[in-house]
């Protein structure tokens, strides 16, 4: 299944039931009074969230949703029955927005959350209401109220703890299949990770955590090279990002220029990812030269404590979901 983050759907909700113009007509009561009943309320567009989905990928070809109509009122003050409301299930994470106005109007994170995203239409009254003292047979009643019609842009971030960050080939994927359940592919070339990847990740005794991997930045991907920065909007609900240097590829003569890549990209993109506290983590250490690069990126970032991994044997990196998982029961106990 393609990994779909965005869709513009138009969403339309049931219309009210006509009231019903009626009168009695029983045995011995030739001229009976009125008795139209009410219309049906139309059905209501409903999202909620469905922890089953994990894409917009259902709506990547159905665009258009409509609600049922309420049904006509009937004589002998038969309400009309109310239309069904549709209930359109979306992943965790997905954010509404008006696409006219450009504004959000809900913001859907926890599974089972709903969100009445267009209210249907009142049904309208039947003659019977109309009746008084001086108007004992009427012989209308009200139409009843139209639904509502909105277009909304759907737009999925995902929830995780922890985002993975680093340059194409830095071994996110590697890292994130090392640690979780998570399977995504792997290959010794730029841009294998083409959609962001999410793996549970049990630390111990202690609370499982969701990482989230998503496909390496560049440098100018703030301007659209390479894949672009559309993926960076899957990392803005983490606490905090694991960024992932490749020591293979540190230069001793300009040890911090990948990392600077990455921080640059993050500070065009903004919306606070740049101000996210990071791990730094070095990997690839099982390759030969790696642990003079690695003296000398410690050299050179000064003021950042750095952990040093290998994704591929394993090495050091319990002690990397250990601090993750520390970082992140943190703000619980000081609470």
């Amino acid at each position: 299944m393609n990994f779909v983050d965005e869709a513009i759907i138009t969403v339309q909700s049931g219309n009210g039931g006509r009231g019903c113009v009626s009168f009695r007509r029983e045995k011995y009561i030739p001229r009976g009074g009125p008795d139209g009943g009410d219309g049906g309320k139309g059905g209501d567009v409903v999202l909620r969230v469905s922890s089953g989905k994990r894409t917009l990928y259902d709506f990547r070809h159905k665009k258009q949703f409509r609600a049922q109509n309420g049904q006509q009122g009937q004589g002998r003050q038969k309400t009309g029955r109310d239309g069904e409301d549709l209930v359109i299930g979306l992943p965790p994470g997905t954010l509404i927005w008006d696409a006219e106005t450009g504004q959000i109007i809900a913001d859907l994170v926890e599974a089972g959350q709903t969100f009445v995203a267009a209210k249907g239409g009142r049904g309208g009254q039947g003659n019977t209401r109309f009746k008084s003292a001086t108007h004992r047979a009427p012989r209308f009643s009200q139409p009843g109220e139209p639904g509502q019609s909105l277009t909304l842009k759907l737009e999925l971030k995902l929830i995780a703890d922890v985002g993975i960050i680093g340059l194409p080939n830095a071994g996110k994927s590697t890292l994130i299949s090392a640690i979780s359940s998570a399977n995504p592919k792997i290959g010794a070339y730029p841009f294998t990770t083409l959609a962001p990847n999410l793996g549970v990740v049990q630390a111990g005794s202690n609370q499982p955590f969701i990482v989230a991997d998503i496909p390496g930045l560049i440098a100018g991907a703030h301007e659209g090279t390479g894949l672009g920065i559309r993926f960076l909007r899957h990392i803005e609900r983490t606490g905090f990002l694991v960024h992932l240097v490749d020591a293979s590829r540190i230069d001793l003569h300009s040890p911090l220029e990948d990392y600077r890549i990455v921080n640059a990209e993050l500070a065009h993109y903004g919306r606070g990812l740049n101000e996210k506290p990071q791990i730094v983590v070095l990997n690839k250490m099982d390759l030969p030269g790696t642990a003079e690069s690695a003296r000398a990126f410690e050299s050179a970032v000064e003021d950042k404590s750095v952990l040093l991994i290998s994704a591929v044997t394993g090495a050091g990196v319990e002690r990397l979901i250990s601090h993750i998982s520390r970082l992140i029961s943190k703000p619980k106990r000081d609470s």
